[in-house]
């Protein structure tokens, strides 16, 4: 007779024998993407975002079930990345949020969870899509539904659920014409299949090892670096960078007039101080020359995880020693550090703006236009929610537009404007850097918020972007038969040019994005493009587009040749 009940410790394995599945196949999974472009690709989206938890989960000692439920929700919540990685954290919160009242779980109790999981991912989407993740889980919830009733064993009941999943999995190309044209299944559905795979070999005994490296997950962005070389040691103020999380106790009587007293003290003993709660978790970061203090203070709340005391007096020594070397690289952790050391104490302003960026061109064109922290990501590597929500907390206004630039980081950004309670969070559905840049220049100082909301979009929604890259695959797609190598252009997420030189990839991108209302060119060029081969592409634009403005900029964009916007 196979497992009747599963108690917190076996979830506990299960959930880390997930996340340690999808993160050995993660480059399979990524080979599944339908466009052949480099850039984050969902199996990294995913791995980042359940490895953000897998940390936090595998250092739970003999935990309850509403400890890891709550582990598993928070740090995927926080971790997610791109919209893999939000609808995955969207799955996990419902799944959690079914189970954690539970002592031990039997399958229906599971049908049940997966029935949440599904129904709290489709309402944090938008507009749902099938043949997608959406569908795989859905697929897995009504499977789990019609065995509820029976009086099966897990062995068998993850068997036929896993079974129906991948039967599902496999008509993700008949539902999505692009899927079907590439020969591919959903790479997003294919990540959810191998993460309970996992899990279900850990429950029937066929995974034991599920040690998660104690490691951080390295960062994918990181905010504008500051020079510190002229910072002596005893500049530094407060000392220690101190992180950890308060793990509330049921029936906690923990509220935000708590939580302001809380973040009051703090202030009292340090700066740089970030606290956000999620149900009943808090994570706590905060600089300060006592972390006993703030450990004592914080354990009047609840349990602590997650501890981590950095002395940054010490690694500002040691990041001069290796500069010095030649060495200037930097861990993620301590420019975050830095960075905060330099932020200036501003007064609290009405407005404030977010925007994330690929490039020093472009960082130094978002600077102009008035934004107060920009993240550096993009396509090449998505921004979770806790990035957001760290450069929330740098701004000091009552309201604060979000500009994503990529339409797989504006699901994060919405969860952190949802998980924000002091200040009001717009986010800006921008797709590509122009509309961004469209955007901010679209904001008026004297409208309202929500004005000034329906003002950018409409503005924004005016801007055609391109983009000229090269694929890193073979595939078929658009109708275009595509080879390691080549060069795309990419019109309006849509591959319109298939070339074997930039400059032709980028010339037939432009004249399919062409229209007769177009009266502005505007040329971002990368960092692998000299500036003559730009000025030259700019000559021809202009020549052969006589009735419009060509103007050229430097974006300093990785990946990128050019970033092309065409405007009226």
């Amino acid at each position: 007779m196979g497992i009747k009940e599963i108690d917190a410790k076996i979830l506990q394995t299960a959930f880390l024998a997930g996340a340690q599945c999808i993160e050995s196949k993660k480059e399979y999974i990524n080979e599944l993407n339908v466009f052949p472009v480099p850039d984050g690709d969902t199996g990294t989206n995913m791995t980042m975002t359940i490895m953000a938890a897998a940390k936090e989960v595998g250092l739970l000692e003999n935990p309850d079930m509403k400890t890891v439920c709550k582990t598993i929700s928070s740090g995927s919540l926080r971790g997610a990345r791109g919209n893999s990685g939000v609808i995955l954290s969207q799955l996990l919160r419902g799944l959690t949020k079914s189970l954690m009242e539970k002592e031990t779980i039997t399958t229906k109790d599971m049908a049940e969870a997966f029935e949440k999981a599904v129904e709290t991912a489709y309402k944090a989407v938008m507009k749902p899509k099938e043949g997608t993740i959406l569908t795989v889980a859905k697929g897995g919830a009504k499977k789990a539904a019609e065995l509820s009733e029976q009086d099966l064993d897990f062995e068998t009941f993850g068997e036929q659920v896993i079974a129906y999943m991948e039967e599902t999995l496999q008509k993700t190309p008949e539902m999505l014409p692009v899927l079907k044209e590439a020969g591919v299944v959903d790479s997003g559905g294919q990540g959810l299949l191998t993460i309970i795979m996992g899990a279900y070999d850990a429950i029937t005994g066929k995974v034991t090892d599920v040690r998660i490296p104690s490691g951080e997950v390295k960062a994918a962005v990181s905010t504008r670096k500051v020079d510190s070389s002229n910072l002596s040691t005893s500049d530094i103020k407060y000392g220690y960078c101190t992180e950890f999380i308060i793990l509330l106790p049921e029936n906690s009587d923990y509220n935000i007039a708590k939580e302001n007293a809380f973040k009051q003290y703090l202030e009292t003993i340090g700066d740089s101080l970030v606290v956000v709660s999620d149900e009943d978790v808090v994570k706590v970061h905060v600089h300060t020359n006592d972390p006993g203090l703030a450990i004592q203070k914080a354990l009047t709340y609840g349990a602590l995880s997650n501890m981590k005391i950095d002395n940054m007096r010490l690694e500002h020594t040691e990041k001069l020693f290796k500069e010095e070397q030649g060495s200037p690289e930097i861990t993620p952790d301590f420019k975050q550090a830095d960075e905060e050391m330099h932020k200036e104490a501003n007064p609290r302003k009405d407005v404030g703006f977010i925007s994330v960026s690929m490039g020093e061109g472009m960082d130094e064109i978002f600077q102009g236009l008035g934004v107060d922290v920009i993240i550096e990501g993009g396509q090449t590597m998505n921004p979770s929610t806790e990035d957001m929500l760290n450069a929330i907390a740098k701004v000091n206004a009552d309201t604060i537009y979000i500009l994503p630039n990529n339409k797989n980081i504006i699901l994060a950004a919405g969860q952190a404007r949802d998980l924000t309670e002091d200040k009001k969070i717009i986010v800006i559905p921008s797709t590509t850097i122009p509309q961004g840049i469209t955007a901010m220049i679209n904001h008026v100082v004297n409208h309202t918020p929500e004005e000034n909301e329906a003002h950018m979009i409409e503005e924004m929604n005016k801007v055609h972007t391109g983009q000229v890259t090269y694929a890193v695959r073979d595939t078929s797609i658009d109708g275009m038969s595509i080879e390691k190598g080549n060069i795309m252009g990419i019109g309006d997420g849509k591959i319109v040019s298939v070339a074997s030189d930039v400059a032709s990839a980028a010339k037939e991108m432009v004249a399919y994005m062409m229209n007769d209302e177009a009266g502005l060119i505007s040329i971002y060029y990368g960092e692998e493009v000299t500036k003559e081969d730009a000025e030259a592409l700019c000559d021809t634009l202009s020549e052969q587009y006589p009735d419009c403005e060509v103007e050229l900029n430097y974006g300093g964009q990785p990946i990128y040749y050019y970033v092309i916007s065409i405007e009226p």
